[in-house]
């Protein structure tokens, strides 16, 4: 069989995505989950008289928590499968690559498998984000004078 046809049949059977409808989804589930955010945020404060700093600290607290109890579940899987960057880019996302990697290496071990590879998929997102903050934190000290 030659390349062409090869080629020919691939992308008659390869799936296409409508990134438009992904797009909104994501919107729409990114939203919800602030509006939800909002909601907790709000509810800590005025239902356990918390400080407004200290309400969003649980608010956060609450969504890690769901995020790795849906995992555990395996509910959260489905729900990235539908909502893509909606459930990913948030909080949500770095928690359930957390929970999925303890998860995936429990049967190694608390030491050799959990502990080892638990930030296997979030070691890059954790490394970057300090890369990145310590870049910006020089670039305004030298820009600002350590105001």
């Amino acid at each position: 069989m030659e390349k062409k046809d090869y080629k020919k049949i691939v992308d008659k059977h390869k799936p296409y995505e409508n990134r438009f409808f992904n797009a909104v989804i994501a919107f729409l589930v990114g939203g919800g989950i602030g509006i939800i955010s909002q909601a907790l945020t709000d509810f800590y404060f005025c239902m356990f008289n918390l400080s407004l700093k200290d309400s969003y600290g649980y608010m956060i607290i609450t969504l890690i928590f769901f995020a790795c109890l849906f995992t555990a579940l395996g509910f959260f899987d489905k729900w990235v499968n539908f909502a893509k960057c909606g459930l990913i880019i948030p909080i949500t996302g770095f928690a359930h690559s957390v929970m999925s990697a303890a998860l995936e290496f429990k049967s190694e071990g608390l030491i050799y498998g959990v502990g080892s590879n638990i930030f296997k998929l979030a070691g890059s997102v954790i490394f970057y984000g300090i890369v990145s903050a310590s870049i910006f934190g020089a670039v305004r000290f030298l820009l600002f004078g350590g105001v």
